[in-house]
């Protein structure tokens, strides 16, 4: 049953839906614009305790964080990412956290209706991360690389905080949006006319009746695939070699060029996506090391345990692995092969995604986001910790520890 609270107030949106007649067209980030007077005010109305707000925090390095989309060819093969990287000081605007079109798909993972996805993109669908939107890449220096994958049910801009506090002490950061259908919504281009005239082919979240490994080991596979294929776009882009961005944005992608250090590439990655940073690495010795964060083991396959040459870390939450999990996650532990684990007490298992900072009861604790620890804290003691191994084991010189 709905809270009466919260059943009054769906009551109150769909009066004022019909008072102040809505479009709910998908906003890209390059065209967004605030929010209309009449919409913030209905904004102002809606009580906080029942949905609260989100503010994502700003990286603690030393580095301007600048943020842009990345979409290389047509269909679902083309490759789609949001970049994090260092950024002059500009006064481009804020990057927007989540696109409109994106919260129905996030309503179909939760299995609640599309209505709720228009309150939540009504409610969210402004909120903004501490990133400047397509602001100039700082140059001088060359940088290494992280790609990242996402968990399943989510996409590209989930895990904003940790790509953004990467990117502030000088990494640049590839979040790579997965068309395994394991994404809670994205989108491509068919052709050359669908992305001149705009036309966007969306793909959702494919809910299963009941949990398949095989299907999950198909989908690793893909999202390996799509990972290194994000790796290989950026060694060309940095080899100075023509790239096209389908979004047309206002970010030059040929800025790129000559700005990563080759010699330090890794790959990181949270649950579906920390299996999948396993699988690629077992596949792509391209990346030298690995960060599993709270990985979700049922689609590794047995055959990937030796095939691992590369140092490989765990950051796990307190509760997420079973006894099973822990038991297949010890035989990475192999002689001769670097091998890290830790798990952070009072930490859940979404922690790593940006809704730990969403606070109410659909955002926050409907997408059961919020530990025992407080979400900053748990942000910051992941990114410390992934410094001080990518500071190892890339060869760093700089002190994280």
């Amino acid at each position: 049953m709905v809270p009466p609270a919260l059943h009054t107030l769906f009551c109150l949106s769909s009066c004022l839906a019909l008072v102040y007649p809505f479009d709910w067209q998908d906003v890209d980030p390059d065209t967004y614009n605030q929010s209309s007077a009449w919409t913030q005010e209905i904004q102002s109305l809606l009580p906080t305790v029942i949905f609260g707000h989100t503010e994502i925090p700003k990286g603690s390095g030393p580095y301007s964080v600048g943020c842009t989309d990345l979409m290389s060819g047509y269909t679902n093969q083309s490759t789609f990412l949001r970049l994090y990287y260092p950024s002059q000081d500009t006064d481009c605007p804020d990057a927007l956290w989540i696109p409109n079109k994106y919260f129905l798909g996030i309503s179909k993972v939760l299995e609640l209706s599309s209505f709720v996805g228009d309150v939540l993109s009504l409610l969210h669908g402004s909120v903004m991360i501490p990133a400047k939107w397509n602001s100039p890449l700082r140059t001088g220096e060359k940088y290494p690389l992280i790609i990242f994958s996402h968990g399943l049910g989510a996409f590209r801009t989930l895990y904003s905080a940790i790509g953004i506090g990467l990117a502030s002490h000088g990494f640049i950061v590839a979040a790579v949006e997965h068309r395994d259908e394991s994404a809670s919504a994205t989108y491509y281009f068919q052709d050359q006319s669908a992305a001149e005239s705009g036309n966007k082919s969306w793909l959702y979240f494919k809910s299963v009746t009941a949990e398949s490994e095989m299907l999950r080991k198909e989908q690793v596979q893909h999202r390996e695939r799509e990972c290194s294929q994000a790796l290989s776009l950026l060694l060309n882009i940095d080899e100075g070699k023509p790239v096209k961005n389908m979004l047309d944005l206002q970010f030059d992608v040929q800025q790129l060029k000559g700005s990563l250090d080759r010699n330090k590439i890794a790959i990181m990655g949270h649950s579906f996506g920390g299996a999948t940073v396993i699988q690629a690495l077992s596949e792509d010795q391209r990346f030298r090391c690995g960060i599993a964060l709270d990985p979700w083991m049922l689609p590794v396959g047995e055959e990937v345990y030796s095939k691992i040459p590369q140092p490989l870390f765990f950051i796990n939450s307190e509760h997420f692995q079973s006894a099973d999990d822990i038991v297949k996650i010890k035989k990475f532990y192999q002689p001769q092969k670097e091998r890290k684990m830790i798990a952070v007490r009072g930490l859940l298992h979404h922690n790593f995604a940006d809704f730990a900072f969403a606070s109410g009861e659909i955002m926050g604790e409907k997408l059961s986001g919020k530990g025992e620890i407080d979400s900053e804290v748990a942000v910051d003691l992941i990114n410390k910790a992934s410094l001080a191994f990518l500071q190892k084991h890339l060869g760093l010189r700089k002190n994280f520890d």
